[in-house]
């Protein structure tokens, strides 16, 4: 039996991918790249917002068509259970959002011709950490999940419905898995979680993200450590003094922050505090920080002058790297039946008007680098004999790239000086020195 799997969703999705992979190759299944000759392909869904759900459908969709067994994993079977196999009766079976390990018993049970769906009522997340994740995307960069589930109930989003309260792995089995991908050539780690600043409450009692860090920071092999999704109210002093004193933990701050008015936050059941007082914290905290935001526009009651408050609190506190996203109306979510919702037209306007915002102070930000040298990864070269790199001011997937000429080779995963030459509102141009 050869199995394919397609991936969709975030980062951690990615890694309950390649756990799920693990597993199968610990088990002694066959994998293939190739849908086409693949027996049964697992798609592992996302069920975020309905744009990623749509995604998710077309791809089963597409395995139906093309005639493969079908295993639905992850967010979109946690959330429509026994809806989505009568809107899709070509699946043959599915498991909930918090096992990965359940695909073992469900590829047994389809070789045994009767499958039961393995969907947890109350999801709790399980990590199966006796398995080594064979990773989909090999390079210089590798995430590490150190936790799933998330205990706010945010007003747009239903990842706690689909995976259950915050559950923190070991230390030590963290500090384990870096170790091993230092050892296969991963210079850069990315910690990853719903929200990785509330790391270790549930296991350890208190915040113990510094203290992981600091095990991290000792790893050799190891160049960068970097931390994603914190929490406003988690940014502590222990965590920020750890990423400004730890070598390895490189300067950079991801904190999605969701709007700036205190009556829409209160509305998404956000923290209502002083969002510019906390920018300017952590830039006191840790020189040379470059802070990411997410912000959502359009939700529903936002007035043009709550907009505008969030326009102008961009304006002023110059996020370094900055994403926005229309909102968008999830059934089981707080904000589904709350009125006044923001017609499609005037949520794109808003859109529109704070990414152009943006684009402005991002270049004027990227600007700044140039005639310095910035430490950058080594990603590989482009189809013009461009060498790309990332500097460290910048996360995987989300933010800008480096495009550098060099008189020598290098080595993907090497950690390279540039000088900076040009600059555009996301991508910065140069030479390796």
């Amino acid at each position: 039996m050869k199995i394919a799997l397609i991936n969709h969703g975030c980062a951690k999705n990615l890694v309950d991918s390649e756990l799920m992979l693990g597993l199968l190759d610990k088990n002694g299944y066959e994998i293939t790249l190739n849908e086409q000759e693949a027996d049964v392909v697992i798609i592992n869904t996302c069920s975020f917002i309905h744009d990623a759900e749509k995604e998710s459908v077309d791809s089963i969709l597409e395995m139906a068509d093309k005639g493969k067994k079908i295993i639905v994993t992850g967010c979109l079977p946690q959330k429509h259970k026994s809806d989505l196999k009568n809107a899709i009766p070509e699946i043959n079976g599915m498991i909930g959002a918090t096992n990965p390990a359940d695909i073992i018993n469900i590829l047994r049970e389809l070789q045994q011709g009767e499958v039961k769906d393995i969907i947890q009522d109350v999801p709790q997340y399980k990590y199966p950490e006796d398995v080594t994740r064979q990773q989909i995307t090999v390079g210089a960069s590798s995430y590490i999940k150190i936790g799933d589930g998330c205990n706010y109930e945010c007003g747009y989003c239903i990842i706690p419905k689909l995976r259950g309260k915050y559950v923190s792995r070991p230390i030590e089995n963290i500090v384990n898995e870096a170790k091993l991908l230092a050892q296969k050539g991963v210079t850069e780690i990315v910690l990853i979680a719903q929200d990785t600043s509330s790391y270790g409450i549930d296991l350890y009692g208190h915040q113990a993200l510094p203290e992981l860090l600091r095990e991290l920071n000792k790893i050799e092999g190891l160049s960068w450590i970097r931390i994603m999704y914190a929490y406003p109210t988690q940014m502590t002093d222990e965590l920020l003094d750890a990423i400004a004193n730890l070598d390895k933990v490189v300067k950079y701050v991801d904190i999605p922050l969701q709007h700036s008015h205190p009556r829409v936050l209160k509305s998404m059941k956000r923290p209502v505090m002083d969002y510019t007082e906390l920018v300017n914290k952590i830039r006191t905290k840790i020189p040379n920080v470059t802070i990411r935001t997410s912000l959502i526009v359009g939700y529903p009651g936002e007035t043009e002058e709550e907009f505008e408050h969030l326009y102008n609190f961009v304006k002023t506190v110059k996020f370094d790297r900055m994403g926005a996203f229309e909102y968008s109306r999830e059934k089981n979510t707080y904000s589904y039946s709350l009125k006044p919702q923001i017609a499609a037209k005037i949520k794109h306007q808003r859109y529109k008007k704070l990414m152009e915002l943006q684009k402005e102070i991002s270049l004027k930000n990227n600007k700044k680098y140039i005639n310095t040298i910035l430490q950058c990864i080594v990603e590989g070269y482009s189809d013009n004999g461009l060498i790309i790199l990332r500097s460290e001011h910048d996360a995987p997937e989300v933010d800008g790239l480096v495009y550098a000429t060099s008189n020598s080779e290098v080595v993907p995963g090497d950690i390279e000086k540039v000088i900076i030459k040009d600059a555009d509102e996301y991508d910065l141009f140069g030479e390796i020195v």
